[in-house]
């Protein structure tokens, strides 16, 4: 499953990543955790989980309607779950228009297998560089609402001083879920 999770988020990473000009500042940021949880209560009326994590926070989720399995879900089955997460920053070169989208994605388990499945989604919004400052760090962009906003850099942002008033800021944050109940022996 793992292998699986992992092989999702770099297909969907790669069919996505922006072209990113060599001498243009870009950032990769990502987190994978992987846990155990027990679902302390099912309702299977409202399609909803409640689960406690190992820090021992209790969360209720809802199940998608797709979900087959859920019948053979109950108060004590424990779920190995893996979730990552990633936020790439680039700055490239071409020109284009600010925009946002995104790409959801869901396989889960077949009617009777046992209850898992895989989730992942990402988001990406473009924005213009419209104004820049380098003694300050600060650069402002124009994303797809039009709105204008100024942001400060970071020191560990390299070649800061590369971008360029006209140039594409690709934000894209994905997130994915991979889940498998473990049997009960």
């Amino acid at each position: 499953m793992k292998l699986k999770l992992y092989a999702a988020l770099l297909v969907l990473l790669c069919w996505v990543a922006p072209a990113s000009a060599d001498d243009k500042p870009g950032v990769v940021v990502a987190d994978v955790v992987e846990q155990i949880v027990t679902v302390q209560a099912v309702n299977y009326t409202e399609r909803t989980v409640t689960i406690a994590l190992p820090t021992g926070e209790v969360t209720t989720i809802k199940v998608p309607d797709e979900s087959k399995n859920l019948d053979q879900v109950h108060a004590g089955s424990r779920f190995r779950v893996v979730y990552a997460q990633s936020v790439v920053i680039a700055v490239i070169g071409e020109k284009s228009e600010p925009s946002a989208g995104s790409v959801d994605r869901m396989e889960l388990a077949a009617k009777g297998d046992i209850p898992g499945g895989t989730l992942v989604s990402v988001k990406e919004i473009t924005a213009r560089v419209e104004g820049m400052e380098n003694a300050a760090r600060t650069v402002s962009v124009r994303g797809p609402s039009g709105e204008l906003r100024r942001y400060v850099v970071g020191p560990e942002v390299q070649r800061f001083d590369n971008i360029q008033v006209g140039d594409t800021v690709v934000l894209r944050y994905t997130e994915a879920i991979g889940f498998k109940m473990i049997e009960d022996k």
